[in-house]
């Protein structure tokens, strides 16, 4: 692959992805590490991408995409995970769901389910979820957040502590290549670290979109996480991090 054709490459996948780390690029276009760093150093000048740790990612990736532009981004693939996440969840059972888009997703799935517990600080969740009459659904209180509505804030990690749930079923911004999971945003981490010691079984819902792509805010490693449901396998390093920590890895056709 000449250069230039690599480059194309290179803009093509981190315009699909949003961002891509120096070792998934490496692994995919079969050269190396360095290459991939001296392949990019023009683009980066010119300001087609920028640099981030361990990885590139477009210019403004750094931010993450309003509440109603995720909800149309890989909103198939959402689907299909929400629905492998739903048929994991039995009627009557008690879950915490974070404010992410995908775990929007997922509360739709789960519209067929009853007599569900159901902890969120997502206001669009709680919605979806407390249309059926059988269920019991508890939101957060604290700061509302325009963009997409969800209690941030002490006022919400103390009222998620209140409460013992089955399942947490979080969505994140990103995972490294080592299997961190990632958010965009301190708020949202901390609601996520209270969610996962609440609960008995830990599942994160991502597309494959997730992998490798920098974020800002580590939430925890992969050894707090028990299932990744996704729409394709992960890349090679991170699938063996994610084995390694005792995840299960399910791929939703």
């Amino acid at each position: 692959m000449h250069r230039t054709q690599r480059q194309t490459e290179i803009l093509r996948l981190v315009q699909l992805r949003g961002a891509c780390s120096i070792g998934d690029l490496a692994e995919r276009l079969e050269v190396s590490d360095e290459t991939i760093r001296r392949t990019v150093k023009p683009l980066v000048s010119e300001g087609l991408l920028a640099k981030v740790h361990g990885g590139i990612t477009l210019p403004d990736a750094g931010r993450e995409p309003p509440f109603q532009n995720r909800m149309l981004e890989n909103a198939e693939a959402k689907r299909r995970i929400a629905e492998r996440v739903a048929s994991l969840v039995s009627n009557g059972d008690s879950l915490m769901l974070d404010c992410g888009s995908t775990t929007a997703f997922v509360a739709r799935a789960l519209s067929q389910h009853s007599s569900l517990t159901v902890v969120t600080n997502s206001a669009e969740i709680a919605r979806t979820l407390a249309t059926n009459t059988s269920n019991r659904v508890f939101m957060a209180g604290g700061e509302l957040r325009s963009d997409d509505t969800a209690a941030l804030g002490p006022e919400a990690l103390t009222f998620a502590r209140q409460f013992r749930v089955r399942h947490a079923i979080l969505s994140i911004g990103a995972m490294e290549i080592d299997g961190s999971l990632m958010v965009y945003h301190l708020a949202e981490a901390e609601f996520s670290r209270s969610v996962i010691d609440q609960a008995e079984q830990v599942i994160v819902a991502a597309d494959a979109s997730k992998f490798g792509r920098p974020s800002l805010v580590r939430i925890c490693g992969p050894e707090r996480m028990d299932v990744l449901v996704t729409d394709r396998r992960p890349p090679a390093a991170l699938a063996d991090s994610l084995t390694a920590a005792g995840a299960r890895i399910e791929v939703a056709d």
